[in-house]
């Protein structure tokens, strides 16, 4: 049987000779960021118990609560504050540390923090009238002090609710890092620490029992949160979704996307949807009731009801119910973008574009050993201007680096700049390659008409590129031998794109949204020799003339598109 990481390590005794524990003691330690920390306002911590049934008419003290990283204390005080509301109605009431014991676990890694929380906990309690020892006692069996992801569990819990902490992989120490990889299934590629928080927790719940986090959305959507979506769909029942992006839920402005999950331990069934509330008590209570209510929610209310939004390890598409049959109509009738002849692939990053990248003119090098870059700013009017720029191309067309011994105006170009370009880390992985960009450079991609389109953007931003260019890092472009560029820059320009992009992408602040290669290959399309030529000539018409309305017109016939389905492409229904 193989041991855990730390299973191997915990008989070590000395610093230094067990990773794991010394990787939890500089956390135990480490600062805001570190452990990133994000503080829950109180009337988002109010809502969030609501929607998990944590509410003082209930019987509390029977119900087991959990919360697996409790910080300051922004939901485990107000669950206590509940907790002792309810006892507090009991006409019987039987000694405290008997009758509440095992209502409360939560749990907290950081030392400074588990010690500050503790005294408000004890607090609490004395102010509710319960005599110190008491309470010293119930604080002493209610707090954990450890890392969640590896502290045994007492029990199953009926509520477990919070804000896991929001932590890069980069940031964790490698030993823990390979040691939650053994422990669990979701961490899988660049997915954050709250991930192993989601699915320890779902694991946790009895049946029946629900989780109610505010965390990082990216999870929803991105390739990292797969993993756990399929834990979602095929054991829980997403029970509710409230987009909290752009509203001020925390103490402090943050990065993170945030939104509200409600899942519950029980048969997968219909998911109630809301976006963006007003932080307002009056506001919240009576979204939370329209959102636990067992009638059907009304249009004007604000929540919809959608149905299959958790399917294996898809994307949640959260968007409205007809966009979302929208796209599964166009799913089912036409293959993918890249099945239909057409490549998506994103342009070259150097790892040091100050190294590399000059105007084309001041390149000194072999003229075969540098080709002209299109940037973003070429191409922010809708066509192409050229600012002159160009890259270093270190690769040789038949594969691996040129031999810069045989071209010397490479050679010394590059070595003046060895110092800084050897410091990426590429370059530190392979010393003897420090002269390769991050990605291989194709010089024929250059030479090749193609679809240039910007990483983020609000709207699709499609353009045309006649074959003189090689595209830089932060744009994606599509070539095809197939069809007609023209012809598909007209169908990207219309609505069908931004809706692929917009239901299976994570929205940026701002509104704005990733044009990214993982979310065009979904777009779907007929293969060219299925449209009809009249409408081959009618998209080239309207994409040379930049006519978005009649972009949408042409696309509203090429898809066979119902009036309910122009509607929600965002076009004239008419």
């Amino acid at each position: 049987m193989v041991q855990s990481a730390l299973q191997q390590v915990t008989q070590a005794s000395f610093p230094g000779m067990c990773p794991v524990e010394d990787a939890l003691i500089k956390l135990a330690q480490a600062g805001i960021e570190e452990r990133g920390a994000i503080f829950t306002k109180r009337e988002v911590v109010e809502f969030i118990l609501d929607l998990v049934n944590y509410t003082a008419d209930r019987p509390l003290h029977r119900i087991r609560l959990l919360e697996p990283s409790f910080g300051g204390g922004d939901f485990l005080l107000i669950a206590i504050e509940r907790l002792l509301k309810a006892w507090s109605k009991r006409k019987d009431k039987v000694g405290p540390e008997e009758m509440l014991a095992n209502a409360i676990r939560a749990v907290e890694l950081h030392d400074d923090t588990f010690q500050a929380t503790r005294e408000k906990v004890i607090a609490v309690l004395k102010a509710e009238g319960i005599e110190t020892k008491s309470a010293i006692a119930l604080a002493d069996t209610w707090l954990i002090k450890g890392d969640f992801l590896l502290t045994p569990p007492p029990f199953a819990f009926d509520c477990v609710v919070g804000n896991p902490p929001y932590v890069r992989q980069e940031l964790i120490p490698a030993a823990l890092l390979a040691e939650y990889r053994i422990r669990y299934t979701t961490v899988f590629d660049r997915a954050d620490l709250y991930i192993p928080f989601i699915e320890r927790s779902l694991n946790l719940l009895e049946p029946g029992g629900t989780l109610g986090f505010i965390c990082a959305d990216r999870w929803m959507k991105n390739r990292y949160g797969g993993p756990l979506r399929k834990l979602t769909a095929d054991n829980f029942h997403l029970k509710m979704y409230v987009d909290m992006v752009d509203t001020p839920a925390f103490h402090a402005d943050v990065i993170a996307y945030p939104a509200i999950t409600i899942i519950a331990n029980e048969k997968p069934g219909k998911t109630r949807v809301a976006h963006r509330p007003e932080i307002e008590p009056a506001t919240l209570k009576a979204l939370s009731k329209t959102l636990l209510s067992k009638d059907k929610p009304t249009p004007e209310s604000g929540v919809k009801e959608m149905s299959g939004v958790a399917a294996g390890a898809e994307p949640w598409i959260l968007a409205s119910s007809d966009q979302l049959a929208l796209v599964r109509r166009l799913e089912r009738d036409f293959p993918l973008i890249e099945e239909v002849g057409c490549k998506i692939g994103i342009g070259v990053a150097t790892g040091d574009d100050q190294a590399f990248i000059a105007p084309y003119d001041e390149l000194d090098v072999e003229p075969d050993r540098k080709l002209p870059l299109a940037m973003t700013r070429d191409i922010i009017t809708g066509t192409v201007k050229w600012r002159g720029l160009g890259v270093v191309n270190p690769f040789a067309d038949e594969g691996g680096l040129v031999d810069l011994a045989k071209f010397p105006k490479l050679k010394t170009y590059l070595e003046a700049r060895k110092d800084q370009i050897a410091k990426r880390h590429i370059a530190k992985k392979a010393p003897a390659n420090w002269y390769r960009t991050i990605d291989r450079i194709y010089p024929a991609l250059a030479s090749k008409p193609k679809l240039l389109i910007p990483d983020i953007k609000g709207q699709a931003h499609i353009v045309y590129e006649c074959g003189k260019l090689y595209p830089h890092h932060n744009l994606y472009f599509i070539t095809s031998d197939e069809w007609d560029l023209y012809a598909l820059q007209a169908v990207l320009l219309s609505g069908i794109a931004r809706l692929f992009v917009s239901i299976y992408s994570t929205r940026m602040r701002g509104g704005y949204l990733r044009f990214q290669a993982q979310y065009l290959r979904r777009i779907r399309l007929p293969y060219w020799q299925d449209v009809d030529e009249t409408l081959k000539n009618t998209l080239r018409e309207a994409a040379n003339r930049r006519d978005i309305d009649a972009c949408n017109a042409a696309v509203f016939e090429f898809y066979g598109l119902s009036k309910d389905e122009r509607a929600a492409l965002g076009g004239n229904g008419e």
